[in-house]
């Protein structure tokens, strides 16, 4: 994650993603940086547009947090109705014993 984030930092600050701003962004946190990682990092990012793959991890991650709610008031409905279930039984099983 250290590499993605360095390249992160980069975009963010407007400078180029290279092998060479990468690894002396790893090593300014202290981090020993393998230069093959490195290669494999700014080889994959060649031909993304950071900008839209931000935008879409985004929408992404905000879809489940919209459908949270909507599963925790299902989930509490049908623990309501168990409830309402359980209460039935118990109070036949009490007619039966008058």
């Amino acid at each position: 994650m250290e590499y993605v984030y360095a390249a992160m930092l980069l975009h963010s600050a407007k400078k180029e993603i290279n092998e060479k701003s990468v690894t002396e962004v790893l090593k300014a946190a202290g981090i020993n940086a393998d230069s093959g990682r490195v290669k494999a990092l700014v080889a994959s990012l060649k031909d993304v547009n950071i900008e839209e793959a931000i935008k879409s991890a985004s929408v992404m991650s905000a879809a489940p947090a919209a459908q949270a709610p909507a599963a925790e008031a299902k989930k509490e409905e049908k623990k309501e109705e168990e409830g309402k279930t359980e209460e039935e039984a118990a109070a036949g099983l009490g007619s039966l014993f008058g």
